[in-house]
């Protein structure tokens, strides 16, 4: 069975704390999920660190 991963992150629109969900299957990804606070898009990327665990990288879409 594959382990989800949760992060919380800032939107980088309102500031307000969000949580991503990611698991090894995205790892690769970059796509666009929009706030659950302020509806506004924000680009997600999915990599690992220097352990080799999903880390999560969101940015203002048009930072992208």
């Amino acid at each position: 069975m594959e382990l989800l991963h949760e992060e919380k992150v800032c939107c980088p629109y309102c500031n307000e704390v969000i949580v991503i969900v990611a698991g090894p299957e995205d790892l690769g990804q970059e796509y666009i999920e929009d706030c659950r606070v302020c509806c506004q898009p924000i680009s997600v990327q999915v990599t690992t660190n220097l352990n080799d665990e999903l880390m999560v990288i969101t940015n203002n879409e048009n930072d992208a």
